[in-house]
């Protein structure tokens, strides 16, 4: 090899962008893999990695000029012609910029405006390969053209062929029977073909008319004109289509994307059901450095009913319209206030189990909210108006929400040193729903305002060893009442002050402790509660916030029966418990926490939802029932056990027991199980007992009720058999009525150049009623198949999962 040359050279050229492919076949010979800056794995592969090797841009053969436009070159040989002609020879190498160019022959005419390379060519940019067999560059624009391209985009895992390549002047590449795929070389699982591609770098686009998805040289899809992005920023274009059959209904949605701003977009889904019509639906989405929110919603005209079957509980709304929307928007005026705007509406209970999402996992209301808050360092201020629409269907007068239009709330603590703090709560609250007040009971006809205030003091002793809190709050609360039109001799303006008095206090002894060959810090943390409440008469009082609470662990240590402020629940009650931990290491890691505590009662309960100071409820002589009455009359609570065990850094179990020794049965008991690895494995075990009746907040008549004890048994896990393979599944099974709630398996494979999830659920709708007869059997099947630099067709589940499995996290396609 000769002594190499200095000469001139080229432009810069290609960028790295997507491209879509032809309608007819391209002659292309495929190059080898080696070709293509194809590095396969070898003993150094990632174990999360899914293609079976990488590519590589090797480093520039020439140094880049000193000034950008500098071009430097070699070669072996260097002949100029009698007409000014420059021609290089043997291996030549141009560089200008990030651009190179490799050929081993290239000639330049006398006007030195552009120059013409023979293949086999290879053209270099960031992250960008072109092969080809001839080429034409312009010397003095970026215009380039080289014939029968191959090329490849190294950070995106692509590559692709085109019969020509021209880059024009404008800086966009146009590709003429052009095709492209990001599967491994030699795989052509898929690969999109088109007649004619554009590429334009500067907006991020690829434009292309007569385009087809091919599936293994197969089409399965095809375009008249397609517009996609190349890189990562949005682009407004068609999404791809989300198709279900359900029930032998045809369910087609295709989505538009519109990038209206770097900080505002929308999608637009017009969406076909067959036995239904045509629901238009939409999201609009913004950013502000200080605000962000987003609506979206939808609508469809008369709806078809979804069923042949007269009396379907779809065929409740046939012939009406269906629509939803839900606003939300939240943003701050400086670092301390903050506001919060919400509105969500549905024309009906059942809109979202007719076209919710095809997972089933629905809402159950739509809230409403306008909210200022404030957070000073003693202060915290709130202003809203709040409510909620629930859905169900039907929905009872009784069973509607009250709106608080508005609310005002005032909030301080002050702390001193030697363990005294004051504490001040306050809150007025108009309270109103949308009733006909002579269909609801009378109490449950009021509507008004109320003011709660309850000022607090205590003093907090505390040490390595132990605590010591008294504390008392008085709680004062009024009311201005309307009952309408109703006729009533019930007083309008009432008034309550109860004084809750409390004392906390506890020990912790420790010791240390070698178990298995292992050093552990283990303590024990008797502690002991008194409360007392006085019964106040509650008779004529609403009902807007409060419902009785069941009975936990946390309830021993509390003195409020009820939450919310209507009700104020009398007790003279004494707690005792006690909690052993066991702490591994110096950070005191917890591996095992056990506790068992019992409150006994020193008087009967007299106050409950109705308010009567005087009155128990009934007991079952009465014509009562026994739940309500004794747990009004019984002088100890149930015993409360919990335990906490992480058992390996896999595995952790949970377990709490509520048991009554005076009656020796089981009030609520549940268990948990759970397995998680660093390999992404997760599994859950669940079991749930509860009695029937056991929580007081749920009455007859409720939605939620049950007229049976409850048993449930849960299972879900997801397992990664591979880089490439997860396995989920769940099922909730009700011992009681021996049935499955909800059962669901699902693969997801995840390879190189595509995503598959495939998906079958079926589970238990309730319609909104307490009755196990109007329950009915809902099943899917889903899929959704992404094809990796593309795109995807179907729903993904992904967040369904997340839910349905706790502690599983999603594979990102």
């Amino acid at each position: 090899m000769g002594k190499r040359h200095a000469g001139t050279a080229l432009a810069s050229l290609i960028t790295s962008g997507l491209t879509l492919g032809a309608p007819q076949a391209l002659a292309l010979e495929p190059l080898a893999a080696w070709q293509l800056d194809w590095q396969p794995w070898g003993e150094d592969r990632p174990a999360e990695a899914l293609c079976r090797g990488v590519y590589i841009m090797p480093a520039y053969r020439l140094p880049a000029g000193d000034v950008p436009d500098q071009v430097r070159s070699e070669s072996d040989t260097a002949y100029y012609g009698d007409d000014g002609e420059t021609i290089l020879g043997g291996e030549v190498i141009l560089r200008r910029a990030d651009t190179q160019l490799e050929s081993p022959r290239v000639s330049v005419p006398p006007e030195r405006e552009r120059a013409f390379a023979e293949g086999p060519l290879a053209l270099r940019d960031l992250n960008l390969l072109v092969r080809g067999e001839a080429g034409e560059v312009s010397l003095v624009t970026d215009a380039a053209s080289i014939d029968a391209a191959h090329f490849v985009v190294h950070d995106r895992h692509l590559r692709g062929d085109a019969m020509q390549l021209e880059r024009l002047e404008d800086g966009r590449f146009r590709l003429t029977s052009a095709s492209f795929t990001t599967c491994d070389p030699g795989d052509n699982l898929w690969q999109l073909v088109t007649g004619d591609l554009v590429l334009d770098r500067e907006s991020g686009f690829g434009t292309a008319r007569h385009a087809r998805l091919e599936m293994g040289n197969v089409p399965v899809f095809y375009w008249p004109w397609v517009r996609f992005p190349i890189d990562d920023r949005r682009h407004t274009g068609f999404l791809w289509p989300e198709i279900g059959l359900s029930g032998g209904a045809l369910d087609y949605a295709q989505p538009f994307y519109w990038n209206i701003a770097p900080n505002h977009d929308a999608t637009l889904t017009p969406r076909w059901i067959s036995d239904r019509g045509l629901l238009l639906g939409g999201e609009y989405r913004y950013l502000f450095p200080t605000d962000a929110g987003q609506i979206e919603g939808a609508y469809l005209s008369s709806d078809g009913g979804g069923s042949d079957e007269p009396g379907a509980a779809s065929r409740r709304y046939e012939g009406e319209d269906r629509w939803y929307v839900d606003y939300r928007h939240t943003g701050r005026f400086d670092t301390r206030t903050s506001y919060n705007l919400r509105y969500g509406a549905a024309s009906d209970g059942r809109y979202f189990d007719d076209y919710g999402s095809i997972f089933g996992d629905d809402p159950n209301n739509m809230p409403r909210l306008a909210q200022i808050d404030y957070r000073g360092d003693v202060w915290r201020l709130d202003a809203r108006a709040q409510g909620y629409q629930r859905l169900d269907d039907p929905l009872r007068d009784r069973d509607k929400p009250f709106y608080r239009l508005p609310s005002l709330s005032a909030n301080a603590r002050w702390a001193q040193s030697g363990g005294w703090y004051q504490q001040w709560r306050s809150n007025v609250t108009y309270f109103w729903r949308d009733v006909d007040r002579n269909r609801v009971p009378l109490r449950e006809a009021a509507t008004g305002t109320r003011l709660h205030l309850s000022p607090a003091i205590g003093w907090r002793f505390e040490e390595s060893w132990g605590h010591l809190e008294p504390r008392v709050e008085w709680l004062y609360t009024a009311y201005d009442l309307d009952y309408g039109e109703r006729d009533t001799d019930r007083d309008t303006t009432l008034q309550r002050a109860v004084p809750v008095s409390s004392i906390d206090g506890g020990l912790v002894f420790e010791r240390e402790l070698e178990l298995g060959g292992r050093s552990y810090r283990q303590t024990l943390e008797p502690r002991l509660n008194y409360a007392y409440v006085p019964a106040t008469n509650q008779r004529e009082f609403p009902e807007f916030d409060s419902s009785e609470r069941a009975f936990s662990w946390n309830q021993l240590w509390s003195p409020y029966r009820f939450s919310g402020a209507d009700r104020v629940g009398d007790l003279n009650r004494v707690s005792v418990g006690v909690d052993s931990r066991l702490l591994e290491d110096d950070r005191g890691r917890e591996r095992l926490a056990f506790g068992v505590g019992q409150a006994f009662y020193l008087d009967d309960r007299y106050i409950d939802i109705n308010g009567d100071p005087d009155t128990l409820p009934r007991s079952p002589e009465e014509g009562g029932r026994f739940e309500p009455w004794y747990n009004a009359t019984r002088d100890r609570s149930p015993l409360v056990a919990r335990l906490d065990w992480q058992m390996t850094d896999r595995w952790r179990s949970r377990w709490e027991w509520l048991y009554d020794d005076n009656q020796q049965r089981t009030e609520r008991t549940s268990l948990d199980l759970n397995y998680r690895s660093r390999a992404g494995h997760v599994l859950n075990l669940g079991y749930r007992w509860e009695l029937q009746g056991f929580d007081p907040s749920v009455r007859p008549g409720d939605d939620e009720f049950r007229d049976y004890d409850r048993e449930e048994y849960d299972l879900s896990f997801a397992w990664k058999l591979s880089p490439r393979v997860d396995l989920i599944g769940r099922a909730v099974y009700d011992y009681t009525n021996d049935r499955l709630l909800d059962q669901l398996a699902g693969v997801q494979w995840n390879d190189c150049c595509y995503g598959l999830q495939v998906v079958w659920r079926e589970w238990i709708d309730d319609n909104d009623t307490a009755s196990i007869e109007n329950d009915t059997t809902e099943r899917g099947l889903f899929l959704r198949f992404v094809f990796k630099g593309l795109g995807g067709v179907g729903g993904d589940a992904g967040d369904y999962f997340e839910r349905a499995i706790p502690g599983y996290r999603a594979t990102a396609f």
